[in-house]
């Protein structure tokens, strides 16, 4: 849920030269005067949410020091992690799935009200922080409505310029005996939209992380990835020391 009208929250004790955790599709909220026109449960669904990201990133704040900048609309309602001239900012469809009441929306008035307040206060949060990496965490469905191919990674890191950190986490995550997707099941050289306006326009470390809404379902799970995830972050930010 928003909080105060804010398209954000954050979470834990911001340091300088640490290490932070961005989440751009952690909610799934839709505020009360915006119509999607879908089904209630499409927002419990991957198209509207990465399932399991809030659930990480709360541990992340609390018992492992990464503080946490998250989003607190749909990414159905503003697509926070697309640029604001892409035409899936406010998307029409996703995954096959209309959303018939962002056809003929009002897409300055969402950018005015989510979408720029969301990154302006993630500028004026990273800015003094000078974080030695950013950790931008996602998650990905194990397999789309609209294809019939499996997705096997477990995580995956994405990366367009600057792969630094992304290379050492792809070693170190392989090393614990999971099947790292290299720039998969997308490109970040094709969505990277956060991650390049914070991150390698600044020459600031970053990992964009996706890790696969089917293994961090529950609490456990999530907590569970939520300690690797600070384990690797903390030795790649000393591999890029």
């Amino acid at each position: 849920m928003i909080t105060d009208g804010l398209p954000y929250r954050q979470l834990g004790t911001a340091r300088r030269g640490a290490i932070v955790c961005v989440a751009d599709h952690a909610s799934n909220h839709v505020p009360d005067d915006i119509e999607l026109g879908i089904a209630a449960e499409l927002l419990e669904q991957h198209i509207a949410v990465d399932i399991g990201v809030d659930g990480i990133a709360e541990p992340l704040a609390r018992r492992h020091h990464i503080p946490a900048h998250l989003a607190t609309v749909s990414r159905l309602v503003c697509d926070l992690h697309r640029e604001e001239d892409h035409k899936g900012v406010v998307p029409m469809e996703s995954d096959g799935h209309l959303i018939p009441g962002n056809i003929g929306a009002d897409i300055e008035g969402r950018l005015k009200r989510f979408h720029r307040p969301y990154h302006e206060a993630l500028s004026q949060w990273l800015e003094p922080q000078d974080p030695k990496l950013i950790v931008s965490l996602h998650s990905f469905t194990p397999k789309l409505a609209t294809s019939d191919e499996d997705r096997p990674w477990e995580c995956a890191l994405l990366y367009n310029q600057d792969d630094r950190a992304a290379r050492h986490a792809i070693r170190m995550f392989g090393e614990l005996g999971l099947n790292v997707g290299d720039n998969q099941p997308y490109s970040g050289k094709e969505l990277n939209a956060t991650m390049n306006r914070h991150a390698e326009a600044h020459g600031r470390a970053y990992l964009a992380l996706e890790v696969r809404q089917d293994l961090i379902s529950t609490r456990a799970e999530q907590s569970r990835w939520a300690a690797m995830i600070a384990d690797v972050a903390g030795r790649v930010a000393l591999a890029l020391e």
